[in-house]
């Protein structure tokens, strides 16, 4: 997919097409149709850890493409938005099944607590 591509759809309803909210994110994974790629730095992920991602810093992902399926929806993810959305658009490039986590990791996180984490965790 070009970049022109992508920039094409970039409207309130196509932005649809490139991601994907947190709810929708739990449903697949409990389906195992979707991988997170958690795209924080080492120093970030010591803080606290997402058992079920992928761990590629953005700026090591050019070079560790081939750990990324290509059978499954991508869905990235970092704190905020600010830099799993340049990835989520760079994989799309590349080809992938890839949309961005829209409230980031931070929101994620609001959901993964209790019995939800325990009943996907354990």
């Amino acid at each position: 997919m070009l970049i022109e591509d992508i920039i094409k759809d970039v409207t309130p309803s196509g932005m649809n097409n490139l991601m994907i909210d947190k709810d929708s994110f739990m449903e697949l994974l409990k389906q195992d149709k979707v991988v997170l790629l958690d795209i924080r730095m080492d120093f970030e992920l010591k803080a606290w850890v997402l058992p079920m991602a992928i761990n590629i810093p953005a700026p090591q992902l050019i070079n560790r493409l081939e750990e990324l399926p290509k059978d499954k929806l991508i869905v990235v993810g970092c704190p905020t938005l600010n830099r799993s959305i340049p990835v989520a658009v760079y994989l799309k490039t590349k080809g992938f099944n890839c949309k961005f986590l829209a409230g980031g990791l931070v929101e994620l996180m609001a959901v993964l607590k209790g019995g939800v984490a325990k009943d996907l965790f354990s």
